[in-house]
């Protein structure tokens, strides 16, 4: 058809069959239970073929793992389905520009591999956190961010995960959504459990194959059926829903027409729904702080069996980091061309009647893509590619959060725990994990789900940089101490805290009803809040640093760019920590009072003092 005189009316139409009846046929059934299989095949296989009896074995995989499942396991440890689901919707409903936070994960995966691992394997650490207490001492600030990362997993990580993950799941099985995501969890909890991190980046390679060969057949249907390239352009900005009223009401022509720009990466500074300077900068803080500070892909990185794995799984990453804006953002915006009545409806009731929520249904872009335009056995590997990828995070996910407890946690609480027993409490903790996510399930399902990308973004706009800020200054400013980073953190984080309370508690708004937000607070974009938070915290913590004690050379050889290279031996500022015993019973009384002051003290006024 000649994609000028095409029109929403001629659009795809949805089959007569409910989505869930239309995937219940032997050969999506078969290709759904082989995968399931072989995951768990690959996982048994890693359980019983890798060392998981030492720390090392089980949260660092023995550090024996070459660069392809390395680089593998970086790209689906970030690629979850709510990437899927996300990235789908929101270039439904704005283009291509959403892409632009893909491709600048090209710069920092390498920055991540050259600059920022070399720094964590000299100081001999498993967890971020880790680094912190060996670089400036003291408890507070590794369990401070220890605490503040697995807040993080839980509410945005796993949150998504979950809840895009059971749009999918809905849509193509009709399964309960509780026990939908039990099995899930519960799965992807076994093989963690069980196998430590050998398992999960062996099942994360197998997965990686799956997603990206199911996701570039569907692509490949998409553009077939929408013409190729040049009519997807044409017809994208064509793509107009016909309902726009109802009753008295009438949606305004803005919040249904695609954007004009909405084949531009680069966008308006002002007016920009992604403004370009935020998307440079404010997006590489952001990106800072995930690639070269997360515990899930770092782990990944010092799992490896040497700098040059590091490397080249860094490389390997950053390639396939080139893939979702093909393969995820142009297939959604492909969606609301054949599906435009369902994808790009706005009025509430009818999107209502369409996927559940009055807010849009740009979230169901991939998934309706997937079970409308997909035949019998593509379908099911289809289903297959979103469990892999929801799985192959959750599993990233668990591990890491696991380390984080067992490592900068339980280790301060039990001092003189056998590995056995971290081993266990480690165990223990993703069972805990798990309980928490399913509690956490009702709160994702009622929350508005054209919002939940918002949310997540804001999330680490508000609590992300300050981190970027000390990891940073850590290693490329050694005159940076304990108090300097510690007041950085804090004074960061309530700053963040603030807009993001404010922000939620008037809504974010949309098109049709925007928010009550005083625009002086959440007027500013949260890429641009992003770039001002980071700078604030740069200042409080290079300000209080240079009024306060330096750290000495000799417990700095090893942690920061110029001492890097040092051969002398390093005294670690947690030395004399680890080798206190416990107070025997008998005058635990006495000092009771002066040590409960000067925990405090240490707290307040930093370790030193």
């Amino acid at each position: 058809m000649d994609s000028t005189t095409w029109s929403p009316m001629t659009n795809a139409t949805a089959s007569p069959l409910a989505p869930h009846e239309r995937i219940r046929n032997a050969a999506d059934i078969s290709v759904i239970v082989i995968y399931f299989v072989v995951v768990m095949a690959v996982g048994l296989w890693a359980m019983f073929s890798t060392n998981r009896g030492t720390v090392g074995g089980f949260f660092l995989a023995g550090r024996s793992m070459v660069w392809w499942p390395v680089g593998a396991s970086l790209f689906a440890s970030n690629i979850g389905s709510g990437h899927f689901v996300g990235l789908a919707g929101t270039g439904a409903a704005a283009g291509i520009a959403m892409g632009g936070f893909e491709w600048n994960a090209l710069i920092w995966v390498v920055v991540l591999g050259w600059v920022f691992v070399p720094i964590y394997i000299k100081a001999g650490v498993v967890t971020m956190p880790e680094y912190l207490r060996k670089r400036f001492g003291g408890k507070r600030i590794q369990i401070y961010l220890s605490i503040l990362s697995l807040l993080l997993y839980i509410f945005t990580k796993i949150s998504a995960d979950i809840f895009s993950g059971a749009i999918f799941i809905n849509m193509a099985l009709g399964l309960d959504l509780y026990l939908a995501i039990f099995i899930l969890l519960a799965i992807t909890g076994l093989y963690t459990i069980t196998g430590g991190l050998a398992a999960v980046i062996y099942t994360d390679t197998l997965q990686t194959a799956i997603m990206l060969v199911g996701s570039l057949i569907l692509t490949g249907f998409a553009f077939h059926e929408v013409g190729g390239y040049d009519a997807f352009m044409t017809k994208y900005m064509n793509a107009l829903p016909t309902v726009v009223t109802d009753g008295n009401f009438t949606v305004k022509e803005e919040c249904y027409t695609p954007r004009a720009d909405s084949f531009h990466i680069f966008r308006d500074p002002i007016s920009g729904d992604l403004p370009w300077p935020g998307l440079i900068f404010g997006l590489s803080i952001l990106a800072l702080w995930y690639w070269c500070t997360d515990q899930v892909i770092v782990q990944r990185c010092l799992s490896a069996k040497n700098m040059s794995h590091v490397k080249a799984g860094c490389i390997l990453c950053g390639y396939m980091k080139l893939l979702p804006m093909f393969l995820m953002v142009m297939p959604g915006m492909i969606s609301r061309i054949l599906y435009t009545e369902k994808v790009a409806c706005t009025v509430p009731s009818e999107c209502k009647k369409y996927c559940g929520t009055e807010v849009g249904c740009t979230n169901i872009a991939y998934p309706t893509l997937v079970v409308e335009l997909m035949p019998d056995g593509l379908r099911g590997l289809m289903l297959s590619v979103m469990l892999a990828s929801l799985m192959s995070s959750l599993t990233s996910i668990f591990n890491s959060a696991s380390t984080l407890f067992t490592m900068d946690i339980y280790t301060k609480v039990r001092k003189g725990a056998s590995e056995k027993e971290l081993m266990i409490a480690g165990r223990l903790f993703i069972l805990v994990l798990i309980g928490i996510s399913i509690a956490w399930v009702p709160i994702v399902q009622s929350a508005q789900s054209g919002q939940l990308f918002d949310y997540i973004q804001s999330i680490t706009s508000y609590l992300g940089p300050p981190i970027a800020a000390v990891f940073l200054l850590a290693i490329f400013c050694k005159r940076v101490n304990e108090q300097g980073a510690f007041w950085g953190l804090i004074i960061g984080f309530l700053i963040g805290v603030s807009r993001m309370v404010t922000e939620f508690a008037y809504g974010t708004g949309s098109c049709m009803q925007p928010s009550n937000c005083p625009t002086i607070i959440c007027g500013v974009h949260y890429l641009y809040f992003a770039i001002i938070l980071f700078v604030i915290s740069v200042v409080i913590i290079l300000v209080v640093s240079l009024f306060t004690k330096p750290i000495p050379d000799v417990h700095l050889y090893r942690l920061c760019w110029s001492l890097r290279n040092s051969k002398e031996e390093r005294i670690d500022l947690d030395a004399g920590e680890e080798d206190i015993q416990e107070t025997p019973e008998e005058t635990l009384d006495i000092g009771v009072r002066s040590e409960v002051g000067d925990e405090m003290d240490k707290w307040v006024l930093g370790s030193s003092l």
